[in-house]
């Protein structure tokens, strides 16, 4: 899903760099962990995570939580976030885990973007997707193939997310 949404983004021109939260218990990702220094010189963010229990994961939230210094001096605010995940589930809790995720960027004053109507997918789709954020939904084998629609709303998101802050910061 991040590499959809960053294609959505370069496709306006802006660079996209994907990163993560590893969690210890996990095999290590492909993509650098995110630090705060990224935050702090971002244009945009989207940020995603897989349900759990219709919350988003822990190590998400820890990483989060260690963002106060970033809330005291501002560093993010007035900048376009938005929020993506992926439950095994069509009821697993994707538009609440979407939810828990735009709190905290609230609370740092970033201008919370979604995915609107205009995007034909969001009325197609059977799968994942929604007007809170692009969701995946991987089944009992955990696939992580996205559909067309689930691509699409990606896609629309980080170009919306891009167009967003090449507005802002012209």
């Amino acid at each position: 899903m991040a590499k959809a949404i960053a294609k959505g983004s370069e496709s306006m021109g802006l660079e996209a760099r994907i990163r993560t939260v590893n969690d210890s218990n996990e095999q290590p990702s492909v993509f650098p962990d995110v630090t705060l220094d990224d935050l702090k010189h971002c244009s945009a963010l989207a940020l995603g995570s897989p349900c759990r229990f219709g919350q988003m994961a822990v190590p998400l939230q820890a990483f989060l939580q260690q963002t106060s210094t970033q809330w005291l001096s501002g560093d993010l605010i007035d900048k376009p976030a938005s929020v993506f995940t992926s439950s095994s589930s069509m009821h697993g809790g994707n538009e609440s885990t979407l939810l828990s995720m735009s709190l905290p960027l609230l609370h740092h004053g970033m201008l919370l973007l979604g995915v609107p109507y205009s995007e034909p997918a969001l009325h197609n789709t059977d799968a994942g997707g929604s007007p809170y954020g692009p969701s995946h939904v991987s089944g009992l084998k955990s696939d992580t193939t996205l559909t067309a629609d689930e691509k699409a709303i990606c896609f629309t998101l980080g170009k919306r997310l891009a167009t967003t802050a090449l507005k802002l910061n012209s």
